[in-house]
């Protein structure tokens, strides 16, 4: 298995014989503005892609883990080709049809793919109110023989979801948006360092790639930030912290 993060929480996954892109973002740094709400007036995304997008225009299938638009946007609707079957939560599949994709599916619970078993899974973009107002946002479990077992777990905080996931699946590797998003008011809406520790405390024998930091102007936790309070936590053996375009091959 091969996954590579682009920027952000896009990936690229070489798995079981298969490109897989996950979450597209395509958008050129600086063309989209702050962030409702937060904290600094940034432009949107922080920085380029690594390389040019053309490079990402024919995977196999692609996984969209819901549609805010730091996972989904127009820059990457417009250039994909949309006869790609399209893998995402239910809530989101009308509206990326009515985008003129042709080959939408929604997971409900698993589908098998070329084989490739996806098995959806859901967390919490944020605590009580402002984590009902962000709406449903779902992970990803991929299995298949041979590979190991990759945990997705999209935009969520540390919860009992996630740890549903975790004890169901046990997963070899799992991909976590870190981050530490959060407005003016209110708590973080993905995983903060805390959360991540957390995370490696639960399933020490999983490695951990933290992704989804550097790119958004209300994500607040640095890459260099987050490593050192792994470090301090002597967590940091367990956890990949990937640059932009850096791809980490990890075998069963």
């Amino acid at each position: 298995m091969n996954i590579q993060l682009i920027r952000h929480a896009t990936l690229w996954l070489e798995y079981a014989g298969l490109q897989l892109l996950v979450d597209p973002m395509f958008s050129e740094a600086g063309v989209n503005p702050p962030i409702n709400n937060s904290t600094n007036d940034r432009r949107n995304p922080l920085v380029s892609l690594p390389f040019g997008k053309e490079q990402l225009l024919k995977p196999d299938a692609i996984l969209v883990t819901h549609l805010h638009a730091d996972h989904w946007d127009a820059a990457a609707a417009e250039v994909l080709p949309q006869s790609t079957p399209i893998y995402c939560q239910p809530e989101d599949s009308a509206r990326i049809t009515s985008q003129l994709f042709s080959n939408v599916m929604e997971i409900g619970k698993s589908i098998h793919y070329q084989g490739i078993t996806i098995t959806r899974t859901s967390g919490q973009h944020g605590m009580g109110e402002i984590g009902k107002r962000m709406g449903q946002v779902s992970g990803f479990v991929l299995q298949a023989a041979g590979e190991p077992v990759l945990y997705i777990a999209g935009d969520t905080v540390w919860c009992d979801e996630v740890k549903q996931a975790m004890d169901t699946f046990q997963p070899d590797v799992m991909v976590v948006n870190a981050g530490g998003a959060q407005f003016a008011v209110g708590d973080p809406i993905t995983m903060n360092t805390e959360d991540v520790i957390q995370v490696c405390r639960y399933a020490p024998a999983a490695k951990v790639i933290a992704v989804h930091m550097d790119t958004i102007n209300h994500c607040l936790v640095t890459r260099e930030e987050l490593a050192q309070a792994l470090k301090a936590e002597g967590l940091l053996n367990q956890v990949l912290i990937p640059a932009d375009g850096e791809g980490v091959i990890i075998d069963k």
